[in-house]
């Protein structure tokens, strides 16, 4: 099985969201959950993109002991470039990763889609944890 391709648009102007969290059509995303990656505090964004490599991410990294879903989704307001991503690893958006402060609407469970390894995950997670130990692990909210 190859894992996501990491900057290969799924759909142009489909939006996806990486989660644990069981939602139906419908459903609004909204702030004030805790992050995966700063479980300590709530975020005041909610994180949408339009590679399916980068919603993969988000689904396997959710914290919960949900099934990893991966939801279409469609944005209420404004979207801004997560800087997170842009302005620290990969400048101009390749990911195109983005983020708003406003609803964002399920439309529907993307049934099939691929995963990345295990080893890939055990990976990611093993350099957050070391950003945490090293106090390097900033959300940027």
């Amino acid at each position: 099985m190859t894992e996501p391709a990491p900057f290969e648009v799924f759909q142009p102007g489909v939006y996806l969201h990486g989660t644990k969290a069981d939602l139906r059509p419908g459903d609004l995303l909204t702030p004030g959950h805790r992050s995966n990656y700063r479980p300590d505090r709530p975020l005041h964004h909610i994180y949408v993109t339009e590679t399916l490599a980068a919603a993969a991410w988000g689904a396997q990294l959710a914290q919960g002991e949900g099934r990893e879903r991966i939801y279409i989704v469609h944005p209420v307001g404004e979207l801004e470039d997560d800087p997170n991503v842009t302005d620290q690893r990969f400048p101009g958006n390749p990911t195109r990763s983005y983020r708003t402060r406003e609803p964002v609407r399920v439309v529907e469970e993307l049934q099939e889609w691929t995963p990345h390894s295990q080893e890939s995950v055990q990976a990611m997670r093993e350099n957050l944890a070391r950003l945490a130990q090293g106090g390097q692990n900033v959300i940027l909210e």
